[in-house]
């Protein structure tokens, strides 16, 4: 059997479940002999190609219109969907937007912050116009797993890739979900 085709997208996050993924350390490299990276932050691609990928792995929540056609076109080029982090699986910290229409978060953000001179709120047709709400992955497209942490392990992530590798649909329970160093 080739090499599966895995291409991932950064949507509305920090960059946490990337650098989880990338704290896979050596094992990252066993992963590349049976894995081809298609399109990700890594790489540096920016969308999955046209012909799809095995595995589409989606990180950070939706909160613009831009990352919500981001999901649907991953989700129509891949077979299996996996929401990593809790801002793909509930939308995270993200949300905490929600609690406050768009244009106060936007006036908040760029006039009102103390830091601020003379600011005014960015206009350009290259700025994805926000949701009305900061959402999960599932709230636009279908997941097929679920990947929680603020960021994922980097054990889970390597469970979750290879069960995917030996043909298994991964049971996220128990230790692979363990939270902190400790797993407290």
């Amino acid at each position: 059997m080739g090499k599966i085709k895995v291409a991932m997208q950064w949507l509305e996050a920090c960059a946490g479940c990337e650098m989880s993924f990338l704290d896979i350390d050596e094992r990252i490299v066993e992963l590349l002999n049976h894995v081809e990276l298609s399109s990700t932050p890594i790489t540096d691609l920016k969308h999955p190609p046209e012909s799809g990928v095995d595995v589409g792995i989606l990180s950070g929540g939706i909160g613009n219109l831009e990352e919500e056609e981001e999901a649907r076109l991953m989700r129509s080029r891949c077979k299996i969907l996996i929401a990593m982090g809790d801002c793909a699986v509930t939308g995270g910290i993200c949300t905490m937007r929600n609690f406050f229409p768009v244009e106060e978060v936007l006036r908040r953000g760029y006039i009102e912050t103390e830091s601020t001179v003379e600011g005014q709120i960015p206009q350009h047709e290259d700025l994805a116009p926000l949701t009305s709400k900061v959402s999960g992955v599932d709230d636009v497209v279908p997941v097929d797993i679920y990947l929680p942490g603020c960021p994922p392990t980097a054990d889970a992530i390597w469970y979750v890739l290879t069960e995917l590798l030996a043909g298994r649909m991964p049971k996220l329970e128990g230790k692979v979900l363990k939270y902190g160093m400790d797993g407290g």
